[in-house]
């Protein structure tokens, strides 16, 4: 009985260290990338003004592995979490010991220990958000001009031109945008025309209702008040959120 509860304690330690060692390395990973944004943000006028098309595919690939970290991380704690609860359930049970003086860990998959560990930090994951944001900023920065040169505000009569843009970027853009998001997305992770169709199939449709939701009401503060070479980083900021929930979709479909 003695032995027994020695090997739970061990055991318990051993938990605790998989679980703060992981979402340690994401929190570490997300304080670089806010240093690199805000880096960035002090000199975005003068880079702006000398490459605006790179300044801007720079921008956009940081805050888009800003994103990914933030939902890596929520992946990281609900994990945890979950795997606490599950720790708490069985903690009465009563685990047999035979040679606790060797000290061995606990083979994969023993106690649950290494199996129900939280995910590891996904690099290939965050590199393909990052890569998204970079080559997908030339195409916004030219639809974001089109829209300024097709529906210039006026003094005498702001508000149409942006409900004018805002339906344009809405209806046409938006659909564009999240197809080329889950195209990218799945044949970046190897995944073919049939996984394609499941994604289309799954979460196209949800997630695009979702973007009906939330980026009208983005949109129409950021083309009434803010200046246009401040308008796709404005985007891509409140977009953290939305890129992490694009994650988060993206990798619940995977599994």
């Amino acid at each position: 009985m003695i032995a027994a509860t020695k090997r739970k304690v061990l055991d318990g330690l051993n938990r605790r260290y998989i679980y703060g060692r992981v979402p340690l390395l994401h929190t570490i990973i997300f304080l670089i990338e806010m240093a690199v944004a805000t880096r960035i943000a002090a000199k975005f006028n003068t880079y702006y003004a000398e490459k605006p098309v790179l300044t801007t595919m720079v921008t956009n690939a940081v805050l888009g592995g800003v994103a990914d970290t933030v939902a890596q991380l929520i992946t990281a704690f609900q994990a945890r979490s979950q795997q606490r609860a599950v720790d708490d359930d069985n903690s009465f049970i009563s685990i047999e010991i035979h040679d606790l003086d060797k000290q061995k860990p606990p083979a994969i998959g023993e106690f649950g220990h290494a199996r129900s560990s939280p995910p590891p930090f996904d690099f290939e994951r965050l590199t393909r958000f990052m890569a998204y944001g970079f080559f997908m900023a030339p195409i916004q920065f030219q639809w974001f001009g089109f829209l300024s040169r097709a529906f210039p505000l006026t003094k005498a009569n702001p508000t149409t031109p942006v409900f004018k843009r805002v339906a344009f970027d809405q209806f046409i853009f938006a659909p564009f945008g999240l197809a080329c998001f889950f195209t990218y997305m799945t044949i970046a992770e190897g995944g073919g025309k049939r996984a394609l169709t499941q994604k289309f199939r799954d979460v196209y449709l949800p997630t695009l209702k979702a973007n009906f939701v939330l980026w009208p009401a983005v949109q129409i503060l950021n083309f009434r008040v803010i200046p246009i070479q401040f308008q796709i980083p404005f985007v891509s900021s409140i977009g953290i959120a939305w890129t992490a929930y694009l994650s988060l979709t993206n990798s619940s479909d995977e599994s």
